[in-house]
């Protein structure tokens, strides 16, 4: 396919963690054309200056942000930004008839007070933000097909919903009674200097964080109450584990039916998710290793039935800069285009 036949790609936020994963990913998409890398801090520099190993497959230079010039060389633009900055670009680059994935929390609350409320910014851009989709694919597929603006979720929010959702769907579980217990490695914080994330800092201990007050919460209550069809207010608690990659959320919920057993939640699952080719339900009695996603747009998900308490609890696996970020948007833009939502994205991870 020559490069005047495939589809026109920008990303604005290019130096980062999620920006490297989508070049990466971009690169190799046979339906894809790469036009523009942009950035604030990094702008002038050759983008191998960053990623050396890159070389010699992405030989470009990240230019800075301009909206006029990313419009017209790309139909679709991946802002992977900080929080707060999308907001400003987005409603322009609509205008100017680009298709627009934010990887920030910018556009994933159909709310816009909760986001004021929880993110600390003013928002003017209401009426764009209402024409927003939640790119959650397994949740909401057949909205991401037609939608030009797409806000991508965050990596906690992805490894909880997809365990949640077909309890919360099928009316399962007693909605006062979900708790989250998740863990991320230290990718999930950024490439920015941080002293938290220093190695000797993180290294050889475990610690929670955001206790109680944690921005992916109301994000992941926006969704669950969406799907369950009425208010839910849940229990997060995230962690930083001394390890670069993945997320693993354990998630604790009292069943309404005390007769059920885990043969009947696993078939429950399986029906739900049958169409869903990056969701990867596991056997009776596995349960999932973050390693096992590396590097792939995968969610393993395992479940396990407690009798005694009257819990399911599903333990649900995913690489945070792929199904976390990078690839679920990769995921989204497939579906947007009408291709197949497993084009471009690797499939196996490196073991060990």
């Amino acid at each position: 396919m020559g490069t005047e036949s495939k589809l026109s790609v920008a990303i604005v936020g290019a130096s980062g963690y999620g920006g490297v994963q989508l070049v990466r990913l971009l690169h190799a998409h046979p339906r894809i054309a790469l036009t523009y890398l942009g950035g604030n801090s990094s702008a002038g520099r050759s983008f191998t200056d960053l990623y050396p190993q890159l070389a010699p497959f992405v030989d470009q230079v990240i230019e800075p942000i301009d909206l006029d010039v990313i419009a017209e060389r790309a139909k679709v633009v991946f802002l992977a930004l900080p929080n707060g900055l999308a907001q400003g670009m987005a409603p322009t680059l609509l205008e100017k008839g680009c298709i627009v994935f934010d990887l920030s929390a910018d556009y994933r609350f159909r709310n816009l007070q909760t986001y004021e409320t929880w993110y600390k910014s003013a928002r003017s851009d209401h009426s764009v933000a209402q024409e927003a989709v939640y790119g959650l694919p397994e949740l909401f597929r057949d909205r991401i097909a037609t939608a030009n603006l797409i806000g991508c979720p965050g990596c906690y929010p992805t490894a909880s919903l997809l365990a949640l959702a077909p309890l919360l769907k099928q009316g399962l579980i007693q909605l006062e009674s979900v708790v989250i217990d998740a863990k991320s490695g230290t990718s999930g914080g950024g490439r920015q200097e941080k002293l938290h994330l220093l190695h000797s800092e993180c290294d050889n201990t475990l610690s929670a964080y955001g206790i109680a007050h944690h921005r992916h919460t109301p994000e992941i209550e926006e969704v669950a109450s969406t799907l369950a069809g009425q208010n839910v207010i849940l229990q997060f608690t995230p962690h930083l584990i001394p390890m670069t990659r993945g997320i693993l959320a354990t998630v604790y919920c009292t069943m309404r039916d005390p007769g059920l057993v885990r043969e009947d939640i696993l078939t429950i699952y399986r029906a739900f998710y049958r169409q869903s080719p990056w969701v990867r339900l596991l056997p009776s009695g596995i349960y999932p290793s973050t390693k096992w996603a590396w590097g792939t747009n995968a969610c393993y998900l395992g479940i396990e039935l407690d009798e005694r308490t009257g819990r399911v609890i599903v333990l649900s696996a995913i690489d945070n800069l792929m199904k976390g970020q990078a690839g679920q948007a990769l995921q989204a833009l497939n579906l947007r285009m009408g291709w197949d939502e497993t084009e471009g994205l690797p499939d196996l991870s490196f073991y060990p």
